[in-house]
């Protein structure tokens, strides 16, 4: 703990060790909340996807112990670590039960890098487009932001500190000495004590404006400040391959060969600490170590999640014109799934040990029109089940980000109480249902096509044409709303 009080105390200066202890504690707290994030058991992080996700019971299994599995073979010492191989997963489902969802959420629950892709935007090599590859670059990518975000955060004390003395320099310049008066001092004898009231002054002053500073009392003051210009003009590179994303970054080569140039900017102090500390920031951290480390968590902790996998499922394989390079990009992703070397702009990365998560809805395809290769490096298979009305009653009122808390809150923006009575909730739930089951079965994202119909008229004409701050929703309301359109199938096809 004095190591902390010490460290603190020397990068603010004036902090008391009072302040240090705190500033310790604080430090130890954040510490402790990522550990218990990473090492989340099966059961708690499927506790966790149900605050936002209902049902899909199997699904959540099979994601958690995907994750923990990533934990456990961390704690494995010997030759056998390399050897355990992450079981890639396959979600089968109709769009809109909770797919994409749950890959929203484990990216938060993980804190490892995790990038999501759609399968549908990736052509097979010497097609024009984004090539398999890229998905790995771009994972790498978001590793070297996560660190580098994470070293930011340890240094930003330090950051903070220099960042004032900047903006104190500015504001009030120290005290320099000229070379003419030091030679006459020396060759006259003149008496230094001027010298030194102006320098001690000058420190007063300082103390007095740090004070002012950190209380908020600057934060409107204009000041001109130095930072770093950007000199390198962004350059594209379009080829046939992807070179857009080729590993060897121009702009970086040229960045590093040029000197930086610096350029006058006019900010406020409140601005000016922001760019200041970032600045700083950037100039404490070692990015060789950064770069090392996020390969290292690229490697051994990364997830990928590829979406509409069933989009390049084609079923017949001579298939023509766009569906041409559809079993291409299968074979290129082969070798990514199952371990290869990845160039990058930062080194090689080794993807054996990265999870893949795919998912699809397979409505005009099955898995088993993937390539036989692909559906082996996918073993396990997860179907989710389609929602029905009970289902649609829980997604609309259980989850933390729940369709009905949410309209609720806009209203509330307009200093308007909406409440939804349980008969009228069903009801929704019930005419979601129903119009699934006879237009398409879209699943909860129907929810989000009846209530902006529903509420219409309710969004449009407040505040301007409805007064009361407090309205009610009932199963009468949103039968005489919505009855006619459901009882109208060509209508509803449309709306609803």
């Amino acid at each position: 703990m004095e190591d902390k009080t010490l460290e603190i105390k020397e990068e603010h200066g004036t902090k008391s060790s009072t302040n240090g202890k705190k500033e310790s504690k604080k430090i130890k707290t954040k510490k402790e909340n990522k550990t218990e994030i990473k090492e989340l058991t099966p059961s708690q992080i499927v506790v966790e996807l149900d605050k936002y996700i209902i049902g899909q019971d199997n699904a959540k299994k099979s994601v958690a112990i995907a994750l923990r599995n990533r934990w456990r073979r961390k704690q494995i010492e010997g030759n056998i670590r390399e050897e355990i191989m992450p079981n890639n997963i396959i979600l089968i489902g109709p769009t809109g039960v909770g797919k994409t969802e749950i890959a929203r959420r484990l990216a938060r629950l993980s804190n490892a890098p995790f990038i999501k892709v759609e399968a549908s935007k990736f052509t097979e090599v010497g097609y024009v487009g984004r090539d398999v590859e890229s998905i790995i670059r771009e994972l790498t990518d978001l590793g070297v932001t996560m660190v580098k975000s994470e070293k930011s955060n340890e240094v930003q004390k330090k950051a903070e500190y220099l960042a004032e003395e900047r903006i104190l320099d500015i504001i009030i310049p120290p005290v320099k000495k000229k070379p003419d008066d030091a030679a006459n001092q020396a060759t006259l004898g003149f008496s230094t004590a001027q010298a030194e009231t102006d320098k001690e002054e000058n420190f007063k002053t300082r103390e007095k404006f740090r004070d002012m500073l950190r209380e908020g009392q600057l934060n409107e003051r204009v000041i001109e400040v130095d930072v770093t210009a950007d000199s390198t003009p962004i350059m594209q590179v379009m080829g046939p391959i992807g070179l857009d994303d080729f590993g060897v970054n121009l702009q970086d080569l040229f960045s590093s060969v040029m000197p930086k140039k610096m350029k006058k900017r006019k900010m406020s102090v409140k601005e000016a600490r922001v760019v200041l500390t970032q600045e700083e920031a950037n100039k404490l951290i070692d990015i060789d170590s950064v770069i090392k480390e996020a390969i290292n968590k690229v490697q051994e902790f990364g997830i990928v999640f590829i979406d509409e996998i069933d989009k390049i499922a084609g079923q017949n394989s001579k298939a023509q014109g766009p569906d041409v390079s559809r079993e291409g990009v299968q074979r290129d992703l082969l070798p990514i799934v199952e371990g290869s070397n990845v160039t990058t702009k930062y080194g090689m990365v080794r993807t054996e040990h990265i999870l893949f998560i795919a998912s699809g809805a397979f409505h005009t395809s099955k898995p088993s029109d993937l390539i036989p290769e692909l559906q082996g490096r996918f073993p396990i298979r997860v179907e989710l089940n389609s929602l029905t009305e009970e289902d649609f009653v829980k997604i609309l009122t259980q989850p933390q980000n729940a369709l009905l808390k949410q309209y609720m809150a806009l209203l509330k923006a307009e200093d308007v109480d909406l409440e939804f009575k349980e008969d009228g909730i069903i009801e929704v739930a019930k005419i979601a249902a129903e119009v699934n089951e006879q237009v398409e079965n879209i699943g909860a994202r129907r929810l989000h096509t009846i209530l902006s119909t529903l509420l219409e008229e309710i969004l449009f004409n407040t505040p301007d044409n409805i007064k009361e701050k407090k309205l009610v929703i009932n199963q009468k309301i949103v039968q005489d709303k919505l009855k006619d359109i459901v009882k109208n199938r060509d209508l509803s096809r449309y709306i609803l």
